[in-house]
């Protein structure tokens, strides 16, 4: 499964991803069913800790979904984590700096790319690789995305795609609009935010790496996938279930 996902994103064709904050693993075990190409799990601004999370991978893999969580910020050690419970890619937010880079690669990567330890116990359940051939494969099997949502990012996304251990870049559309003003706007749809999306997308195509990007919508989403992105995560489970209870009240009320 983690092979099919990262073959899909490099070939070019898009993955559209469910966004999942909610505790309860159930549902992103519910969501993995819908015709999700992948599941992300928040655990930077969602309710979902890493117990939660370790437990809904599982429920990801038992849909033939694969798993993308993304960790609290600058908790690179619980990437390795994951990547050991069976995620196939993780993303890590507020990557600033090429070290923040360089050390959540480390932990993404066995050697001599990185310096992932061995104890990949959930992953051989996921990959059916047999130990020997998880270590040789792993690195291959595994994306590593680093968050482009600050100003001090998009001035080093060159540098930031360079790193052997980073697989590809995830935008933040939110907080980069908020860099972008200077603290004094939130428009994650504004004209600047497309510039810099076009930007940081002409940058990963130009270093032969993976560009992803979230969404709040779907017409949002539908515009990232005409863009280009390998990988759009659209809405969220909070949202999505907002909209269907709005909707069955709506139909119900007449």
């Amino acid at each position: 499964m983690a092979a099919s996902f990262r073959d899909r994103l490099r070939a070019g064709s898009p993955s559209l991803a469910a966004w999942c904050g909610i505790s309860e693993p159930g549902i992103a075990g519910l969501l993995a069913r819908e015709d999700f190409d992948a599941v992300v799990l928040d655990m930077q601004h969602g309710a979902i800790d890493f117990a939660a999370t370790v437990r809904a991978l599982p429920l990801i893999a038992a849909a033939g979904k694969p798993a993308v969580a993304r960790i609290p910020v600058g908790e690179f050690a619980t990437a390795s984590r994951l990547l050991d419970a069976g995620a196939s890619a993780v993303i890590a937010p507020m990557i600033n700096t090429l070290e923040d880079a360089r050390r959540f690669g480390s932990f993404m990567k066995y050697p001599p790319i990185g310096e992932r330890s061995w104890g990949p116990h959930g992953a051989l359940a996921v990959s059916g690789l047999q130990p020997g051939d998880y270590f040789l494969q792993g690195n291959g099997l595994t994306a590593a995305f680093a968050m482009i949502e600050t100003a001090a990012a998009l001035s080093i996304v060159d540098e930031i795609l360079a790193e052997p251990g980073i697989d590809g870049v995830f935008v933040g559309p939110a907080d980069l609009s908020i860099a972008l003003f200077d603290g004094k706007r939130l428009d994650a749809e504004a004209p600047e935010v497309d510039r810099a999306l076009d930007h940081v997308l002409a940058r990963a195509r130009a270093a032969g790496k993976l560009a992803a990007v979230y969404s709040a919508t779907g017409e949002r989403a539908a515009a990232m996938v005409r863009k280009g992105f390998d990988l759009v995560a659209v809405g969220s489970d909070t949202a999505m279930l907002r909209l269907g209870a709005q909707a069955s009240l709506k139909t119900a009320r007449g």
